[in-house]
């Protein structure tokens, strides 16, 4: 009995594969805690937070051979912090990032480096315009020797069964966003020209930019509680409109525990504590009943690492984390 519950859970992850990624070798890359990424999903957002070094692991389905594991490596250096600036995400005008990724998705795996940059304009005592831009280097390898029966029949594809194949893409991100110590919005285009910039074997049908939209809000309650909501929104034209939202609350400026929903796909628990320059987070990710019922959750494991102060109050009105 257990056998064939498997071999369903099987055959549902390849149907999704399959309705996902229609066979491009490119599937949206989800992250539950996208509020400490910001900047990666966003230009204009780098250095937002400060300066930091980022990283999350990210396990889907764990059990099933060639389910999807992301790994993320960020770097982000804001140069008004560099400088000494009193409140450098106020006063400060420039921030770099450089972002690692690595997604395994089935048959395929890519790597991907994205060099941000960002520059801010000071509009009011309080709030700052942010641009950013970026861009990106992906190449993409397909092993021929796991493509499964459905793939096997796409033509693009089942011409390189037994070799590996590779295709590099190159292309720009853009962004825009207002901040403020409060709250944020923010608009970003990842891909502006559509992945039309490649060389390799011609294994990937096109690859769509994708618009998002992010926005925050957060706010002191007491000296030891406050609340952080984010929303995140995703558009690309050949796969679902995607809206997420999560809310937190931090205790003690130590402690946070959190719930989070992807409207048609999932729900997820949230826990993470900070201490000194350290922050982590844990996040369990399980599918709603209108998506596919594949054994197990998603395990995703966050960690940040402020690289100038301390994760502390400089007000006490203050929120120290998004």
């Amino acid at each position: 009995m257990n056998r064939y519950i498997h071999n369903i859970s099987i055959g549902l992850f390849v149907i999704l594969v399959i309705n996902s990624a229609s066979v491009q070798a490119q599937s949206r890359k989800f992250v539950s805690q996208f509020s400490h990424f910001q900047g990666y999903f966003n230009p204009a957002l780098t250095g937002y937070e400060g300066s930091m070094f980022r990283g999350f692991v990210r396990n889907q389905w764990g059990g099933i051979e060639g389910a999807p594991k992301t790994y993320f490596l960020s770097a982000e250096l804001d140069f008004g912090e560099l400088a000494g600036e009193e409140d450098p995400a106020l006063l400060g005008k420039n921030a770099l990032s450089v972002n690692l990724m690595q997604d395994n998705f089935g048959a395929f795996r890519e790597n991907e480096v994205t060099v941000n940059y960002a520059a801010r304009v000071r509009l009011t005592e309080n709030h700052n315009l942010r641009l950013g831009t970026g861009v990106s280097y992906q190449s993409i390898r397909l092993d021929g020797n796991a493509l499964t029966t459905e793939e096997l029949n796409d033509p693009t594809i089942s011409q390189y069964v037994g070799t590996f194949s590779n295709t590099n893409v190159i292309d720009l991100n853009i962004g825009l966003a207002l901040t403020h110590a409060n709250y944020y919005v923010s608009y970003g285009i990842h891909r502006v020209n559509g992945g039309n910039i490649q060389n390799g074997d011609e294994f990937i049908d096109g690859y769509p930019a994708e618009q998002m939209i992010q926005a925050g809000f957060r706010e002191a309650l007491t000296e030891n509680l406050a609340v952080i909501a984010n929303g995140f929104f995703r558009s690309r034209k050949d796969l679902p409109d995607v809206m997420e939202l999560n809310l937190k609350v931090l205790m003690m400026d130590r402690l946070w525990v959190g719930v989070g929903h992807r409207f048609d796909y999932a729900t997820n628990a949230q826990v993470g504590f900070l201490a000194g320059k350290l922050r982590l987070g844990y996040v369990y990710e399980f599918p709603v009943a209108t998506s596919y019922l594949l054994p197990g959750g998603v395990h995703e494991f966050m960690v940040t690492l402020n690289l100038f102060r301390n994760f502390e109050r400089r007000r006490s009105d203050e929120v120290i984390m998004w």
